[in-house]
């Protein structure tokens, strides 16, 4: 009898926020591929039905739940639904965000920074805290949160965004060493540039000189698909990564080693 690969995911159930588009789409995909059963978590309900389509085309058990991450009464709700309909939750994949090309801290506006530490930050804590509670209880799960570039590197444009992903590397780890003694894995990716609707604008004439300093610094000399993105998910999710907790993973083309 053959054994299991090491990155087979058959059997497990996975979450992934924001999964109805761009790098989300792609992790789904992928964690489908490698067996799991996949919930996908947005507000838009086309975009989530379009996606929903391309999972069960694949053959993976799978549901859509509609949900605006920053409705804190509405996430124990839904995740209830979820581990009802697929059964307990062993992957939660944190991937939803947002940003705001403010131009800076000057310009940026009280509202546009709530929204994006509440979208990209706050509900990362909110629901790996519902995630954990459910994980130790079994003694077993897997996080992983999205990270960014913007991690490591400041921003002029974007501050908001550069600090919601910069905390969120030190919240991978603190989760991680909490949850270790309950073999709970977490860790994080930080993608870099990858096409996908957030990324549109850079990759029009308005902010041409930020793509050619993109791409002048991504030794792979080009954008980043979110399929890209996948299989270092599969690896965070899967049994190979049994050893690796509180780490951050960089998927982006070369562009942090210069």
């Amino acid at each position: 009898m053959n054994k299991p690969s090491l990155f087979d995911l058959t059997g497990e159930i996975a979450v992934v926020t924001g999964g109805n588009g761009g790098i989300g789409r792609g992790i789904a995909l992928g964690l489908a591929q490698a067996g799991a059963s996949v919930a996908i978590v947005g507000r838009n309900p086309q975009k989530n039905q379009n996606v929903l389509a391309e999972l069960k085309s694949s053959g993976a058990r799978t549901i859509a739940v509609q949900l605006d991450l920053t409705d804190r009464a509405a996430l124990q709700p839904a995740w209830d639904r979820i581990e009802q309909e697929l059964g307990p939750v062993s992957i939660l994949v944190n991937n939803a965000g947002n940003a705001v090309l403010s131009g800076g801290v000057l310009h940026e506006t009280p509202a546009d920074w709530d929204s994006v530490i509440a979208t990209q930050l706050n509900s990362v804590f909110l629901l790996s805290k519902i995630a954990a509670t459910s994980m130790v209880a079994r003694k077993r799960g897997k996080i992983i949160n999205l990270g960014s570039m913007y991690s490591y590197f400041g921003s002029g444009f974007i501050p908001s965004y550069s600090a919601a992903k910069g905390a969120i590397i030190q919240l991978t780890k603190s989760m991680a060493i909490e949850l270790a003694p309950h073999n709970i894995q977490v860790n994080a990716i930080a993608p870099g540039w990858i096409e996908t609707d957030m990324t549109a604008p850079v990759r029009t004439p308005d902010f041409k000189a930020m793509h050619d300093e993109v791409m002048a610094r991504t030794p792979a000399g080009r954008w980043g698909q979110s399929e890209e993105v996948a299989g270092t998910a599969v690896y965070l999710a899967s049994r190979a990564s049994q050893f690796v907790t509180g780490e951050t993973i960089r998927v982006d083309g070369g562009y942090a080693i210069r």
